[in-house]
């Protein structure tokens, strides 16, 4: 694999530029070549394993590598963070890495559905591969993930299953979680490339249900939702990874904005619109005032001493930019772009980037504290996200929609 590896030098120098965040405004380019000063950190560090980057916790420097397996659901992450990279700068040697990384995931595409992940796992890396490059090999692993992934898909509940392997041990007969719609976005895609309208229903069609079953009357939604197999009712919903049943987790309220916004993309149906909006204006209006990176759970007992999520805020800065775009309402589409930027300066800060501390480009996320584990922590999929707000937000200051590619 080529690779150019920044020297010191170079990074002494990004880091002491001059251009800074002013109020309602974000340095894109430079927050773009700070990731690439990051992600070649990363390459040095990693050297010639064939692993993924997943964390770094608070206390440590170094990522927590794991191996290509298919129950790690977040080896998609770092591929695509690479993709991204690659988008931006058009160098070989970022499209290189890029290619080696995303290779290393093709024994996953030839197993059956472990869970809902394949989305993660297989969209951001190969999905983006093929957006940037063309590579036919890339689009049909692609349209093969989707049709498996929708071999999990309950047509008597309407929703995908998200973890075949907790319906056991749980005794939960059919279990969704909140993340899987950002896993419709594969179908979609597969859907109009050649994988035919029945990926699109499914799609669709989980998305209901979910909007239906999965979310409180003023539009918090519960991480899962549990289903009778037999008839397909709605039993209960529960959480998994928030700090109780009832209240709302940060991380899981910013995949219903992401991925409500998507199937609006997708369909054209206002209803998705209108429940885009309803989420994310619950989600602004619980933000702490003038932050906007939220506690991990909005209703967690010890705020302010609650530990921030800047996962979460990655995840809606990305989802708002493309919302602002797709708006009907002008007063929305532009509080939805500010709110947008203003996260986006926010994580830019030294208060969130990792800079010189860690190979990662954000701090202070939170995975799962229920199970205390990676708690205040660097996580692949902040910075996934943070990276594509950044393109999203370029993509936009150059009159782009955010799904376009840059132009050449």
């Amino acid at each position: 694999m080529k690779r150019i590896i920044w020297g010191l030098g170079c990074a002494a120098l990004l880091m002491s530029c001059s251009e800074k965040e002013i109020a309602g405004t974000l340095a894109v380019d430079k927050e773009l070549l700070y990731c690439n000063v990051q992600i070649q950190k990363t390459l040095s560090e990693i050297g010639d394993r064939k692993m993924i980057p997943r964390n770094i916790m608070d206390s440590l420097s170094h990522w927590r590598l794991v191996p290509i397996d298919i129950s790690e659901w977040t080896v998609g992450f770092w591929p695509g963070i690479l993709w991204y990279n690659y988008e931006n700068t058009r160098n070989i040697s970022d499209s290189d890495a890029a290619l080696f990384y995303t290779d290393l995931l093709e024994p996953l595409t030839m197993l059956p559905a472990y869970d809902h992940d394949l989305g993660f796992q297989i969209f951001c890396s190969y999905g983006n591969g093929y957006r940037l490059t063309g590579n036919e090999k890339y689009k049909q692993i692609v349209l093969n993930a989707a049709d498996t992934l929708a071999t999990l898909f309950n047509p008597r509940v309407g929703t995908i299953l998200s973890w075949p392997r907790e319906v056991e041990p749980n005794n939960w007969p059919h279990n969704t979680i909140m993340d899987n719609m950002i896993n419709l976005e594969m179908l979609y895609w597969a859907a109009r490339n050649g994988g035919g309208k029945r990926l699109y229903d499914i799609a669709t069609r989980h998305a209901e249900t979910t909007m239906k079953y999965q979310f409180r009357e003023d539009g918090g939604n519960f991480h899962v939702a549990v289903y009778d197999t037999i008839d397909g009712h709605f039993i209960k919903g529960v959480t998994h990874q928030g700090y109780a049943d009832s209240t709302l987790w940060a991380r899981g309220q910013a995949w219903a904005i992401y991925g409500y916004t998507m199937v609006y993309r997708e369909t054209g149906d206002k209803q998705f619109l209108r429940f885009a909006e309803k989420v994310t204006d619950l989600y602004l209006n619980r933000l702490p005032e003038n932050e906007y990176v939220p506690y991990w759970d909005f209703n967690a007992p010890d705020i302010p001493d609650e530990p921030k999520d800047a996962s979460a805020s990655a995840i809606v800065a990305s989802a708002l930019l493309e919302l602002s775009q797709l708006e009907d309402n002008r007063v929305k589409a532009e509080e939805y772009k500010t709110a947008a930027t203003k996260m986006l300066i926010e994580l830019s800060s030294d208060k969130y980037q990792s800079r010189g501390s860690k190979p990662s480009f954000l701090l202070h996320s939170v995975g799962h504290w229920p199970n205390k584990s990676e708690v205040d922590a660097s996580i692949n999929y902040a910075d996934y996200y943070y990276i594509e707000a950044l393109i999203r937000y370029k993509k936009m200051k150059e009159g782009l929609s955010v799904t376009d590619n840059f132009k050449k």
